[in-house]
């Protein structure tokens, strides 16, 4: 049987190494998308975990919701993505300054 304590290790070393991917790669916008998302998967572990060994499913109904939003943001965060790499031929963070609507 798996503790709390074990799920939390796990939920802050996720979250560390998405902490780690926003502040050692601040060039690449997929990279930074994805550190944003695994820290959030970290926060969701977190729920689960209390959720659990409290016997009450709310932080379960909750993480859905979360999931939910998540799965929204990444899509439209692709989509200005792809957007912002027709216009200027680059996903990089430093090249894209200029935003003109």
């Amino acid at each position: 049987m798996v503790s709390l304590s074990e799920f939390l290790m796990l939920a802050a070393l996720l979250f560390g190494i998405g902490m780690a991917g926003i502040i050692i790669n601040r060039k690449n916008i997929i990279m930074l998308l994805m550190s944003i998302e695994l820290m959030l998967l970290a926060v969701n572990t977190n729920f689960i975990a209390f959720s659990y060994f409290q016997n009450n499913t709310v932080g379960q109904v909750f993480v859905f919701f979360i999931l939910t939003v998540a799965a929204a943001e990444a899509a439209i965060g692709l989509a200005i993505l792809v957007v912002l790499f027709r216009r200027s031929h680059t996903i990089e963070v430093e090249k894209l300054d200029t935003l003109k609507g």
